[in-house]
């Protein structure tokens, strides 16, 4: 028997109630009294459902959810707010130029892995471009507002102002990757791109390849830095700076750009690790312009394995950071940051994917 007044239906159909307030409901946009109405339950007990179903009998929650898709009842997202202080949406941001978002395969595996595991919770996703000083402004002023419980910050830079405002801000917020100088204030997921880059660096010597260069990424970005370390720990003092060549950004256009100056300034090298594969692509263009077969006379390995990875020419070695885990793992630490939970920052395994170009 439900404890809190439910008049259940019976096997053979809907409770006339049940009916008549569907019927009701059609004629205009259903409300919380008119699914009370339909499960023959209180107005408390609904709201209660509604709620999260806390001090509801098994009954009475079949009842009023049955009720709910017979009227066609939708929750008022703004109400609930305003009754559990919680917006139900969570900040996508990336402070990149937009074109970087359609062009870098990484950040749509983030940005779908993030909008299904959050769906999964009932909590919205909202993507916020922030490349400007004015669009970190307006990224800050609709946090601060409440229009979500927090954020997701992905591709982050030193030095970045938007870093320091989320760190005491007093906004809940995870970011994708280490944020350089805040790594004891903001947690984050990362994958291990220092590890990946030994892993990388390790097998290039291992082929028999004597002069490696680099490619790395922006050194203001996590992956940039991270990546160049790890390349150092395993040369040592092989690492010649004429072998180390700076990207401009993560992009095609700066990876050709930094293989020509490599080629230039080092014109013996056999080997390149490349710190993504967007850059390792470009790299391929300008080896490729250059007259130098790879893997023959160069070896290239990049960082990343996204589907561009296995289109190139010839497929690329590279390091596989688990992207998707990366993502799930960022919704985890984030919700658990917006229920006041204690949490720690995470750093996963990378493993490397031999392929034709090393």
């Amino acid at each position: 028997m439900a404890g809190d007044g439910a008049a259940v239906p019976t096997s053979e159909g809907a409770h006339p109630k049940s009916r008549t307030a569907a019927r009701r409901a059609q004629r205009r946009a259903p409300t919380i009294d008119d699914v009370a109405l339909a499960a023959g339950v209180s107005r408390g007990t609904v709201s209660r459902v509604l709620n999260g179903g806390h001090y509801v009998s098994p009954a009475s929650l079949t009842a009023v959810t049955r009720a709910m898709r017979e009227t066609g009842y939708v929750v008022n997202q703004s109400a609930r707010t305003l009754v559990t202080g919680r917006a139900s949406a969570v900040a996508f941001v990336l402070p990149e130029p937009q074109e970087r978002l359609f062009e870098d395969p990484n950040f749509s595996v983030l940005l779908r892995t993030c909008t299904r595991a959050l769906a999964e919770r009932d909590y919205s996703l909202v993507l916020m471009l922030a490349e400007s000083a004015e669009a970190h402004e307006r990224v800050m002023r609709y946090v601060r507002s409440g229009h979500v419980d927090g954020v997701l910050l992905i591709s982050t830079h030193a030095g970045d102002p938007f870093l320091e405002q989320l760190d005491r801000g007093g906004v809940a917020a995870v970011a994708c990757g280490k944020p350089l100088g805040h790594e004891g204030g903001l947690p984050y997921v990362a994958a291990d791109d220092r590890e990946g880059a030994r892993q990388m660096t390790r097998y290039l010597l291992e082929q028999g390849r004597t002069r490696v260069a680099t490619i790395t990424g922006p050194l203001d970005t996590p992956g940039g830095r991270e990546r160049l370390e790890g390349y150092r720990d395993v040369l040592g003092r092989r690492a010649l700076k004429r072998r180390i060549a700076s990207a401009t950004d993560f992009s095609i256009e700066a990876g050709d750009a930094a293989m020509t100056d490599l080629l230039a300034r080092s014109p013996d090298l056999d080997a390149v690790f490349v710190a993504s594969d967007l850059l390792a692509a470009g790299a391929l263009q300008a080896l490729r312009r250059a007259g130098r077969s790879v893997p023959d006379e160069v070896a290239v390995g990049g960082f990343d394995d996204s589907r561009l990875a296995e289109s190139t020419q010839p497929a690329l070695t590279t390091v596989r950071q688990p992207l998707e885990r990366v993502a799930t793992e960022m919704v985890d630490v984030l919700l658990q940051l917006i229920a006041g939970e204690p949490v720690a920052s995470r750093i996963l395994p990378t493993e490397l994917v031999r392929r034709g170009s090393a």
